[in-house]
């Protein structure tokens, strides 16, 4: 996908090498931001293998607002290491988007913790509004931030409907170019897809800003030169794009999606390029 690979030159063609969190270098571009038309075909890397199955199991899971992965690492472990003994996550994106703990007085004056449920929220807004400009989601908690060793990623969407499409626009304060971004463009093109059948608006735009976008880099022979991403992605660079493949949803309510309710059709892809994740 070209808006992808475009993204990659960016970053290493104007990023700044800089240390980070995880103790690996990163080459580092602030601001970054594409946007891709989800009515030209699903946007699922060609340029390598991305793991479908693994993808739609984490959206799925988002969307049953569970806090720990004890269903989720049946299926796959890209959680497994943040969660705790008993499988519990401090930040779990999903229970923020359907049970955001939000703080309210009731008659009494006295304050008490009201979950809300974001998603349902804004589908039930867009069938009521569809032009409102307050069609929110967050998943940043500034209490559960402080305190958890992955405060989230990828932490505000909004939508955004126009001329009967439904438009999708993802903020994310830190973005692993070579692993992250490319399952962070998937998923919330599949979230978009299933509120857009959910309310009866066509496809229109994902759109993207990441403030920190980096590429792993560790030089050659040292220690860490297993974590280092660079190689990989140019690696990509060198790959044509192949066509997208569409993505079909069964015609359910959101809640009662489950897995074999999505295909995946006609999906072509280069062979897969292995990175590590810097934990």
């Amino acid at each position: 996908m070209k808006e992808y690979l475009d993204l990659v030159r960016l970053v290493i063609s104007e990023g700044t090498r800089k240390p980070s969190r995880t103790g690996i270098d990163t080459i580092s571009y602030f601001g970054a931001f594409y946007k891709v038309d989800l009515s030209k075909g699903f946007p699922l890397l060609t340029t390598k293998k991305i793991e479908w199955k693994s993808l739609l199991h984490e959206v799925l899971w988002y969307l049953s607002g569970e806090d720990h992965i004890r269903n989720l690492s049946k299926h796959t472990k890209i959680w497994d290491a943040w969660a705790d003994e008993e499988g519990n996550l401090e930040t779990a994106y999903g229970y923020y988007w359907r049970k955001f703990p939000s703080a309210q007085k009731d008659e009494n004056g006295e304050w008490k913790v009201v979950e809300v449920d974001q998603i349902k929220y804004v589908i039930d807004e867009i069938k009521r509004k569809p032009y409102s400009r307050r069609l929110v989601v967050t998943a940043w908690e500034p209490g559960n931030a402080i305190k958890s060793k992955l405060p989230p990623c990828h932490y505000s969407f909004a939508f955004n409907v126009n001329e009967g499409k439904l438009n999708c626009h993802l903020t994310q304060r830190s973005g692993d170019i070579a692993l992250g971004i490319p399952f962070n463009l998937a998923a919330y093109s599949i979230l978009t897809q299933i509120i857009a059948q959910e309310t009866e608006l066509d496809l229109g735009f994902f759109a993207h800003t990441i403030i920190d976008a980096h590429i792993y880099v560790a030089d050659k022979g040292s220690p860490l030169e297993k974590y280092d991403h660079l190689e990989g992605l140019k690696e990509q660079l060198k790959r044509k794009p192949l066509p997208l493949p569409q993505l079909k949803i069964a015609h359910k309510p959101i809640d009662e999606l489950k897995f074999e309710d999505f295909e995946l059709v006609d999906y072509q892809y280069y062979e897969k390029i292995r990175f590590e994740v810097a934990v």
